[in-house]
């Protein structure tokens, strides 16, 4: 038989242990080492050149493919306006004119496009888009709009917007 004491230690310690399991947004330390193996280690195609030629159809191709598949998620302008859940997933939906974003190699965003990074909410879209609408996007984000500039996406603004 357990002593009223113990229980109560028991109790105590349960509770102490239990309220060390909050859960907390990353610290500075934790996202920076995140960023570094993503960047460094888990991030492949760093060598991987984008065949396609940076012009105005390449990047018009790119806001259409980008239009198509990436806006539910990172907005018109890529840099999340108009999302109402990009701030509150874990991870966050980045910007994607962050400089943590824009450091990434044409190979290496081509790649997180294609493969997706789990177990952030970035999906695939190796059966989805092909390797030309990919690297157009590549192009596009590295020539996106100002923030804001292109307004919501209509999903769920619900204004009628062209965005293509």
């Amino acid at each position: 038989m357990i002593r009223r004491g113990a229980w109560l230690l028991i109790l105590c310690t349960s509770c102490a242990g239990l309220s060390a399991c909050r859960v907390t947004a990353p610290g500075r330390a934790e996202t920076g080492l995140a960023q570094w193996t993503k960047k460094h280690i888990t991030v492949k195609g760093k060598q991987d050149r984008n065949p396609l030629a940076d012009s105005m159809q390449t990047r018009k191709d790119g806001k259409e493919a980008f239009g198509h598949y990436c806006v539910v998620c990172h907005g018109l302008d890529g840099q999340n306006t108009g999302v109402p859940f990009a701030a509150n997933l874990s991870p966050p939906v980045p910007s994607l004119a962050s400089k943590d974003v824009q450091g990434y190699s044409d190979g290496q965003l081509k790649w997180i496009i294609e493969n997706g990074i789990a177990p952030s909410g970035m999906p695939a879209s190796r059966e989805i888009l092909n390797d030309d609408e990919m690297w157009s996007i590549v192009v596009y984000l590295r020539h996106l709009p100002s923030q804001g500039s292109l307004g919501e996406p209509s999903i769920y603004s619900g204004e009628k917007n062209d965005e293509n």
